[in-house]
């Protein structure tokens, strides 16, 4: 059975109780005045959130909203202290960002693997009557009752972390294409709306030993005005925000039914620009889809655009598999330039790199 994706989430946490202290005397032969001897409660588990590549969705949240940590253990006599009570840590995949529920702040952005916080500290465990003595009263009577742990509210929104998104009407080749170009096997059929949750795939160019992959997410239902809420692009709107390259496909194909492929692009990169403004200004490879049965005015007043633009243009065919080779390469290309890469020192810029991998020398580049 295909998993079901789930980006967004909201979850109650409770941190473990703090033990009581406890009200004990010494009570044994041969110790005269023994003394108070009541130990000090366990500290409450604290409640940890932890990335993870092993979790690509947060479906597990979905159908479990509240977790809760262990206790601490109630102090005991002989100045015996109470067990601190265990730990939960919640994992959630790579890119996930944590909200408050309540008061809507940024909590963290888990954007690498293994990042550790914590979202809910438990409680301080009591003090036992032993803390109480002094010279002039040595059978204290008081302890302390345990810390209540914290207990919050969060919403998890899952963005994917990756380098190239798909974008485009629907039913212009989207899912084809990624199926085409990496392992991904998405719902192809030949109706609107097909794609009902985003599809992340990896691909691969180039030969060992300069081999480089980049991931690719196709993103569904973007129509005009899904910046807004139309169709299904503001649910999916976000996922593009962490892609270093925007890979839009334009139908140009007969019987679309979309007379004017310009307005097409102008359209969603319009609602994107609404969404996000930084949006517009990321890298665009603007791609001709269904060039085996293309209109030759939609394609040549495309190709005529793309030139007035300045952007890298490229027809293709997902299902005759036109120009995918070249597609491939122009991508990794762009991706390699623009990928944000680690600082290799506090305060210095990161550095464009340049691609380790030779163009395909049979195949020739999309034109420009």
């Amino acid at each position: 059975m295909k998993r079901m994706f789930i980006d967004e989430a909201r979850i109650r946490v409770k941190a473990g109780d703090g033990g009581n202290g406890c009200m004990a005397f010494r009570r044994e032969k041969f110790v005269p005045r023994g003394g108070p001897s009541g130990g000090d409660g366990g500290h409450g588990g604290d409640i940890l959130m932890e990335s993870s590549l092993s979790h690509n969705t947060l479906v597990h949240f979905r159908f479990n909203p509240e977790h809760k940590s262990q206790r601490g253990g109630h102090g005991l006599g002989s100045n015996c202290s109470g067990f601190s009570g265990e730990h939960t840590v919640l994992k959630v995949p790579v890119g996930t960002v944590l909200y408050d529920d309540e008061t809507g702040e940024l909590v963290h952005d888990f954007t690498r693997p293994d990042e550790s916080i914590v979202i809910a500290r438990g409680g301080r465990g009591g003090r036992g009557n032993q803390h109480f003595a002094t010279s002039t009263h040595q059978a204290p009577r008081e302890h302390e009752l345990g810390r209540a742990g914290e207990e919050r509210a969060y919403r998890l929104e899952l963005r994917l972390l990756a380098d190239a998104g798909l974008v485009g009407y629907p039913n212009v080749g989207k899912s084809t294409l990624i199926s085409r170009i990496s392992a991904a096997r998405p719902k192809v059929a030949d109706y609107a709306f097909t794609t009902l949750q985003p599809n992340l795939g990896v691909v691969s160019v180039g030969e060992w030993p300069h081999e480089e992959s980049f991931t690719i997410a196709d993103l569904p239902g973007l129509i005009e005005g899904a910046s807004e809420g139309a169709g299904l692009g503001i649910q999916f709107l976000k996922h593009i925000e962490r892609t270093s390259v925007i890979v839009h496909l334009v139908d140009v194909s007969e019987g679309s039914g979309r007379p004017d492929p310009v307005e097409d692009f102008k359209v969603i990169t319009a609602e994107l620009k609404s969404f996000d403004p930084a949006l517009a200004v990321k890298p665009t490879v603007l791609v001709a889809a269904k060039i085996d049965v293309a209109d030759p005015d939609k394609l040549k007043k495309l190709r005529s655009f793309a030139r007035r633009r300045k952007l890298p243009f490229h027809e293709i065919s997902a299902v005759a598999g036109t120009g995918i080779e070249p597609l491939k390469y122009a991508i990794a290309e762009l991706v390699s330039l623009h990928r944000p890469v680690p600082l290799e020192a506090e305060g210095a810029l990161p550095k464009k790199r340049k691609p380790a991998y030779p163009p395909p020398a049979s195949s020739a580049r999309g034109r420009a």
